[in-house]
């Protein structure tokens, strides 16, 4: 499990926290604190993949555990989930620009959207988790996401990407707020006119009268054939400029008069696609409309690092392919750029690793010793080899990443002492 912690002295929110992470069957923990400073101990330790905060708590200060998170690069690790009264919009609204949301949820929308949150964060752990180790072995990311037409998935979507890129130094805050904003706009746009199918005299209408969409999409949604439908948000992160394609499973429009128009209402239609061509750059869409790519260039490629293993061999294996065997001889570690693995002991499949468990190899690249299992590629695999001298003077530069390479060490070994208890136990 993936422990979290939680400011919150709130006994009810407290409790449906925990029947939440219950129904998704306990992949994350919530830890429970009433006190800022007992919170801030437990994440320079833990570091978890991010932090619930509730703000309309009069018993705690949110505020200044996001001052002190903020304050502290260390700390500024994982995302923040915030949950608030409507009383305390503005507030929570006016969080210092470099906060790292993820989301933040009203408390009267809390049980529906939460479990959302927690669900995207389960399917798109490493944009999170890993947001800048992949920069520093890699010197580029990229990823996929899917998604239904929940509008709150979109703003979180748009959270992830936009807060990756600031926090990976790629750009600047206002860079960050303008790609936050065409991110939403876009996805947006997939989810009303492209899945959702809603008309310009229809968004018209709902718009005069309350000014709010998101009535008439969860109306849509009531239709199996809409609610089946995904948005496909795709991405590639390079040290210079990153690339986005976001695709709907609607009928497509006739984006040619749309960007070409100069009679659009911007209050009220086309807005997203002119702040977008506004922001970033190559805005196209493919002939039938329901897909658009677009690019952003970074600002803050002076301070970007290069990958720190960048010049390390990559290697390629197929279905079933060996990667070692048990009982080799190696002194290398491998990091997981993709696909997955079986580890096998004794013609027994003991586990999977994926990406999110970052390295491969590393019992014997720590202990010297023969390889003690034997690894096989399930479907197609991509890994980096990586040398201890590499590693170490990687570590000497970042001494975190030791941290996190003996904690993976920790978890790897509490699953196999389970497995065997269960064995033992059978």
């Amino acid at each position: 499990m993936r422990r979290f912690p939680v400011l919150s002295t709130d006994a009810e929110l407290n409790d449906r926290i925990a029947r939440i992470c219950a129904r998704m069957q306990n992949v994350f923990e919530p830890v429970f604190f009433a006190s800022v400073e007992d919170a801030l101990e437990f994440i320079r330790f833990e570091l978890p993949e991010f932090q619930m905060l509730h703000f309309s708590d009069e018993q705690t200060d949110p505020y200044e555990f996001v001052r002190q998170v903020a304050g502290d690069p260390w700390l500024h690790y994982g995302g923040i989930i915030g949950v608030y009264s409507n009383r305390d919009f503005d507030r929570v609204n006016k969080l210092p620009r470099e906060t790292n949301v993820v989301a933040l949820v009203p408390r009267g929308q809390f049980v529906q959207t939460f479990f959302r949150v927690l669900r995207i964060l389960v399917q798109n752990r490493q944009i999170l988790f890993q947001r800048d180790i992949q920069s520093d072995f890699l010197g580029s990311v990229h990823g996929s996401f899917e998604m239904d037409n929940d509008p709150y998935n979109a703003r979180t979507y748009a959270n992830l990407i936009a807060n990756y890129l600031f926090n990976s130094s790629y750009i600047d805050l206002e860079v960050r707020d303008r790609l936050h904003s065409a991110l939403f706009e876009m996805l947006m746009n997939a989810i009303e006119h492209g899945n959702c199918d809603i008309s310009y005299a229809e968004k018209s209408e709902v718009l005069e009268t309350t000014g709010d969409i998101i009535p008439l999409i969860r109306e849509k949604m009531r239709d199996p054939e809409i609610r089946r439908k995904r948005v496909y948000f795709s991405y590639r992160i390079t040290p210079e400029r990153s690339y986005f394609t976001i695709r709907d499973e609607g009928k497509g429009f006739d984006w040619r008069s749309r960007v070409e128009s100069s009679d659009v209402n911007l209050d009220t239609h086309g807005h997203g696609i002119r702040m977008t061509r506004h922001y970033i750059r190559n805005l196209s869409y493919n002939d039938p409309g329901n897909e658009v790519s677009f690019e952003l260039e970074h600002t803050k490629r002076a301070s970007i690092r290069p990958g720190l293993f960048a010049d390390q061999e990559e290697l390629s294996f197929s279905d079933d392919d060996v990667v070692f065997r048990e009982g080799e001889e190696s002194n290398d570690l491998f990091y997981i750029v993709s696909g997955r693995l079986d580890i096998r002991a004794e013609d027994q499949t003991v586990a999977t690793l994926t990406p999110d468990d970052m390295f491969l190899g590393e019992m014997s690249f720590l202990l010297g010793n023969r390889r003690s299992a034997t690894v096989v590629a399930k479907g197609e695999v991509r890994l980096l080899r990586i040398t201890k001298n590499a590693f170490v003077d990687g570590i000497q530069r970042h001494p975190h990443y030791g941290i996190f390479l003996a904690r993976l060490l920790a978890q790897r070994l509490s699953r196999l002492n389970q497995r065997v208890a269960a064995g033992n136990a059978v």
